[in-house]
């Protein structure tokens, strides 16, 4: 069976960047939180961090802490039968659990980590939101704001302290490109 890798991290850690690499790879891509943009713009609302964060907890309430697995197994499964997929934004301990039940060894999760001030740094100097809205400015205290209630309210921490494999990205896109090679030799060894 084909792989499905599932990227947790901290806002501004460089998911996104590590995922666009397993595309060049020829991993299929998949992001967790486009069901919270879809609902977002349902609602004719803007893609704010207080608007997401509210959507995120409201999806959450109604189908419970595993509802972006549960939502998004389906999508998985799909994308699976015609190769290894990338999901960007594994975020509760819930869905962890569930995904680590379901796809059993078949799942690697893979954590991007950089220090707070890092990522603060770096999604305050963003200027643009880009088509897919992956890669959004945010200013210190509300990337903060995020981080509390990430893991406060949708238990963020799990995912990535049991992560299968860690990048720590305090570098350059250059260094984090290298190191996420270096990843992708170490899962074909």
């Amino acid at each position: 069976m084909n792989k499905i890798i599932c990227i947790v991290g901290m806002t501004g850690s460089g998911k996104s960047e590590v995922a666009d690499e397993l595309v060049k790879a020829k991993y299929h891509f998949i992001r967790f939180g486009q069901i919270t943009l879809d609902k977002v713009k349902e609602n004719g609302l803007e893609p704010t961090e207080e608007n997401e964060r509210k959507i995120r907890e409201r999806i959450r309430k109604e189908y419970g802490m595993g509802a972006y697995a549960t939502l998004n197994i389906p999508k998985f499964d799909a994308l699976l039968e015609k190769g290894n997929v990338v999901a960007d934004g594994l975020y509760s301990w819930t869905e962890y659990k569930l995904l680590k039940d379901y796809y059993e060894d078949n799942i690697i999760i893979l954590a991007v980590l950089a220090p707070p001030q890092l990522r603060y740094e770096r999604l305050t100097k963003r200027t643009q939101v880009d088509e897919q809205m992956r890669s959004r400015p945010a200013s210190k205290e509300q990337a903060q704001s995020r981080d509390f209630a990430e893991i406060e309210n949708i238990e963020k921490g799990g995912p990535i302290a049991m992560a299968d494999y860690y990048i720590l990205n305090t570098g350059t896109k250059e260094e984090l490109k290298k190191k996420t090679q270096e990843f992708l030799q170490k899962i074909k060894e």
